[in-house]
């Protein structure tokens, strides 16, 4: 349950601050005394899911500019940054010295060493714990730095991966390459790989905590990545036989406060609470200063153009926010948008939660989804063909129906350009403000720099920059063998 997952997180936080404990240094274990028993090794899992959840100091899916999704949306007309490192994603804006680019490298890389050596050291710990809970550990912990490579290796390219021989002998060790494509995409599958057959089914997992159907999921966004059609569709094939998820009926409702946890369809979602254990901060991040209710900054927009985009009674709008009436008694819209809605819509997306008291809410954050399964296979079908069939469109049109729109037909995107034209548009309207995804999905197809270079009318964008640089410190410090990606030296 939800409540158990946070509750277990804060004591993981908070441990030790009574005057009869003292606190753990859980980033510089001892594996001589360490771990001691089931709960010492659980203490350690939870430290590999606390990069992962919503934090703006270092948590990876803070919903604000220091996470995911607002920068990787924000470069696809989903969203639009005016200021920061917002304005640098959106404009393609960004150099070695974009400190709020490098940052998802330089916050969280270290992250995956951490995890290769907890997994070391619970593989070969001599403690009461048995086969099957050392297993489950040992999976959770590799589901977690699989998501983290492959978030990283999404943004960055291939990363450096520390093997457990120089984790073991730091004051030896010697810079590192980073790997090849072919090693860092290997590298992340037999991870999930290995989580897929060590997690808990999705129905036995616990909420907010990885499954077999989540390794499954992030499986399938690797392999989009790198366009394996077959292995994208076997996947989904497994995933919808199972039966495990289905469509949820009311899509505004998954993001209500008690949507996530209640719904068929999520895979993952980040448990939230308002005391910011796993923080979800996107009201404050959306709503501007005049907002009724409680407001926020107003530090990101939609667009106009992403709005118009949907059909006039498609539900998945509901929530970019087109017009309020502000607490100065000015009513705003697009013919007086003010500095709130000049750039587009608020994209809200989440329910208000107006009556909450904290900058943070309880609504969580949903990461993966069954309709992304859905949509992954109907390009799989598409592109192993080459070109769309029947099958393929009712999959999207299952999408389209829950969205209350009419059902596309297959002679009107028959080639394999206009059908993936057509499943890219469904895939912004269905997963806005969600992971940051669609970024990916756009350059899947060679489209993001257009496609920034129409939104933001952008001279700084250009091909090679849809991998992000990584900072010079990394570059000095790697000493010749750590290579900046193209185009940034």
């Amino acid at each position: 349950m939800k409540n158990t997952f946070l509750s277990v997180m804060l004591a993981f936080l908070f441990a030790g601050c009574s005057k009869d404990l003292k606190p753990v240094d859980y980033s510089a274990i001892n594996p001589n005394n360490f771990p001691q028993n089931y709960k010492d090794v659980q203490a350690m899992v939870n430290a590999c899911y606390y990069p992962l959840r919503g934090a703006w100091w270092d948590g990876i899916n803070s919903t604000s500019e220091r996470g995911l999704m607002m920068i990787e949306d924000a470069q696809t007309g989903i969203l639009y940054g005016f200021f920061g490192q917002q304005q640098a994603a959106t404009t393609m804006n960004y150099t070695p010295n974009t400190d709020g680019i490098t940052y998802f490298y330089d916050g969280f890389h270290s992250k995956i060493s951490m995890m290769t050596s907890y997994i070391n050291i619970i593989n070969t710990a001599q403690i009461e714990i048995t086969d099957a809970e050392r297993q489950q550990a040992i999976a959770e912990i590799r589901c977690a730095r699989g998501l983290l490579c492959y978030d990283l290796f999404d943004l960055y390219g291939p990363l450096v991966i520390a093997p457990l021989s120089a984790l073991q002998n730091p004051l030896q060790a010697q810079p590192l390459a980073r790997l090849s494509n072919d090693s860092m995409v290997s590298f992340i599958e037999t991870d999930l790989q290995a989580a897929v057959s060590g997690l808990p089914k999705p129905p036995e997992a616990e909420y907010g905590r990885f499954s077999s159907g989540l390794a499954r999921m992030l499986l399938i966004r690797l392999y989009l990545h790198e366009k394996e059609w077959n292995k994208v569709s076997a996947q989904c094939d497994t995933i919808m036989n199972n039966n495990y998820y289905k469509l949820d009926p009311d899509y505004v409702g998954m993001w209500s406060l008690n949507g996530a946890k209640n719904s068929p369809e999520v895979i993952w979602a980040i448990p939230c609470d308002y005391a910011g254990t796993s923080e979800n901060q996107w009201q404050m991040m959306t709503l501007p200063a005049n907002y009724p209710g409680y407001p926020g900054w107003g530090t990101i927009q939609s667009t106009w153009w992403f709005y118009n985009t949907f059909k006039p009674n498609d539900v998945r709008k509901t929530m970019l926010i087109t017009s309020y009436n502000g607490t100065d008694g000015v009513t705003y819209d697009k013919n007086n948008p003010g500095l709130n809605l000049n750039y587009g819509p608020l994209p809200l997306k989440i329910d208000p939660d107006s009556h909450r008291t904290t900058p943070y809410t309880t609504v969580d954050i949903i990461e993966y989804r069954y309709a992304d399964v859905l949509l992954s296979k109907a390009e799989a079908i598409a592109n192993i063909n080459g070109a769309p069939n029947q099958e393929a469109m009712d999959l999207v049109n299952k999408i389209r129906e829950r969205a209350g729109l009419q059902d596309n037909k297959l002679s009107d995107y028959s080639t394999l350009p206009d059908f993936i034209d057509m499943l890219l548009t469904e895939r912004s309207h269905e997963f806005w403000c969600e992971n940051g995804g669609y970024r990916a999905d756009l350059i899947r197809y060679g489209k993001l720099v257009q496609r920034v270079t129409m939104i933001a009318g952008s001279q700084y964008a250009q091909d090679y920059k849809t991998l992000f640089p990584f900072s010079r410190q990394n570059i000095i410090e790697g000493k010749g063998k750590f290579i900046q990606n193209p185009g940034y030296n």
